[in-house]
C-alpha cells in the first residue's frame, strides 16, 4: 500500500477523538453509553450519582463504504474509524461550588473534544427525576449555567494574572495581548449568561486561550432521549420541541434517541436490528445519528486506505492537507510525503477496483497542497 525506504520507528499519530455524555441524574446517559460502546460496563440505576468514574469505551463508526472498498479490494479486514466516548457522573445544582461531584464531573468534561448532553424528553413514573418533574429547558439549563460560572471564575483569574504582564519578548507580549483581549470578550458573554463559543474572535485570539480548555467553548450535541413510540416522529412531543428551540438559540447540535431502543438493539442479532427500527419507523439507529451530527459539529471528514491486507477509515478536520493525513496514519508518512495517489470514491466504486482507476485515468497524482475531501481513497509515496 505505500512506498516504504526504510523502517519507521517514530510514534505514531491519532486522531484522538472523545465525546464526553453528561446530563442530570437518570436521564438515560448510561444506559445509552452502554447501548452504543462495545465494550460499555457502566452501570445503569434508578438513583444519582451510580456513575462516579467516568465509563470510557471505543465506538466504531458506521460508515457503509468501507465494506463496499474492503469487497472491492479483497481485503483480509475492514478497519472502521472510531470514537471514544465517556460517560461522565450526573451534574447537580451548584457543581462548580463543589455540590454532587462539583470538580471531578467538572475536570472530566474539560478532557473531551465534544458534549453530548443527555436531556429526558420521556414521562416515567418509575424513574425519579432528581428535580421532580420532567423540563428539559430547566435541565439545559442547569448544566449551562454549572459551565458557565465554572469558566467564569477561571477567566476572571487569567485577566488578573495577564495584567502583570509578565512577556518581554514582542512574540510572548502579541500573544498575552491576543489572550487578554479574547478573555475580556469572553468575560462580557460569560456575565450575561451566554457560553465562550458564542463569541466571535480571530484566530490568533482562538489560539491564544486554547490553553485554558474552557468548558463553554466545547461544541455541544443535545441528545434528546425519547420514548419508543416517540421515535419515528419527536416533533410532535413537547419536549424535544423546547430542546430543538434551545440548541437552535446556542448554536448547537440536536439528535433525537430512543435509549431504551438502543439499548435493545444490541440485544438483537444484527440481521434483525434493521428490520427492527423499521417497525419502528426509523431507517437508522441513534448511534448512526449521533456520530454522523458529531462529525458535522466538529469538521470531521474521512478518507480511505484500502489494500489487500485491510481497508481503513481514517478521522481528519476539514481543510486538512495530504500530508497532514498522512500523518494521522503515521508522522515518517507526513515527514518524508512525496505525493498522494487519490480516487473519489465513487470513482473507485465505478472503476471496481485501484489498478482499474489508474486504467481508466481516475487516479490523480496529488502534491504537498492538496486538500482532501471527505470520501478520497489514497496511497501514499514517502521517502523517510
Amino acid at each position: 500500500m505505500f512506498l516504504i525506504k526504510r523502517r519507521f520507528s517514530a510514534a505514531k499519530i491519532t486522531m484522538s477523538l472523545r465525546a464526553g455524555i453528561v446530563g442530570l441524574p437518570n436521564v438515560g446517559k448510561s444506559t445509552l453509553f452502554n447501548a452504543v460502546v462495545e465494550n460499555g460496563k457502566a452501570q445503569a440505576a434508578n438513583f444519582p450519582f451510580c456513575t462516579i468514574e467516568p465509563n470510557v469505551g471505543i465506538v466504531a463508526v458506521p460508515d457503509p463504504r468501507l465494506n463496499v472498498l474492503s469487497e472491492l479490494s479483497k481485503s483480509q479486514r475492514a478497519v472502521p474509524a472510531s470514537i471514544e466516548l465517556v460517560d461522565i457522573a450526573g451534574l447537580v445544582k451548584g457543581a462548580s461550588q463543589g455540590e454532587g461531584l462539583g470538580n471531578k464531573f467538572l475536570s472530566h468534561i474539560r478532557e473531551v473534544d465534544s458534549i453530548l448532553q443527555v436531556v429526558r424528553c420521556f414521562e416515567d413514573n418509575d424513574i425519579v427525576h432528581v428535580n421532580g418533574k420532567i423540563d428539559p429547558r430547566s435541565d439545559i439549563d442547569v448544566i449551562n449555567l454549572e459551565l458557565v460560572f465554572t469558566d467564569l471564575d477561571q477567566v476572571e483569574k487569567r485577566i488578573e494574572k495577564l495584567k502583570k504582564g509578565k512577556a518581554r519578548d514582542p512574540q510572548s507580549k502579541m500573544k498575552e495581548e491576543a489572550e487578554k483581549s479574547a478573555l475580556e470578550k469572553i468575560l462580557q458573554a460569560l456575565m450575561d449568561g451566554k457560553p465562550a463559543r458564542s463569541v466571535p474572535l480571530s484566530d490568533l485570539q482562538k489560539d491564544a486561550i486554547r490553553h485554558l480548555c474552557l468548558l463553554t467553548m466545547k461544541p455541544v450535541i443535545y441528545v434528546a432521549n425519547v420514548a419508543e413510540s416517540d421515535l419515528a416522529e419527536p416533533g410532535i412531543n413537547s419536549h424535544v420541541k423546547d430542546v430543538m428551540s434551545l440548541a437552535s438559540e446556542l448554536q448547537s447540535g440536536l439528535v433525537t434517541v430512543s435509549a431504551q431502543v438502543e439499548a435493545e438493539l444490541t440485544e438483537l442479532p444484527p440481521e434483525e436490528r434493521i428490520e427492527y427500527l423499521k417497525s419502528l419507523g426509523v431507517d437508522e439507529s441513534g448511534l448512526g445519528n449521533l456520530i454522523r451530527e458529531t462529525y458535522s459539529l466538529l469538521g470531521l471528514r474521512t478518507y480511505f486506505t484500502s489494500g489487500e491486507k485491510e481497508t481503513k477509515a481514517w478521522t481528519i478536520r476539514s481543510g486538512m492537507t495530504a500530508p497532514q493525513a498522512a500523518g494521522v496514519i503515521h508522522s515518517d508518512f507526513e515527514r518524508g510525503f512525496i505525493r498522494a495517489e487519490t480516487v473519489a470514491y465513487d470513482d473507485f466504486v465505478s472503476a471496481g477496483s485501484l489498478s482499474a482507476a489508474r486504467e481508466k485515468g481516475l487516479l490523480r497524482s496529488e502534491g504537498k497542497d492538496y486538500i482532501v475531501k471527505e470520501g478520497d481513497v489514497m496511497l501514499f509515496r514517502f521517502n523517510v
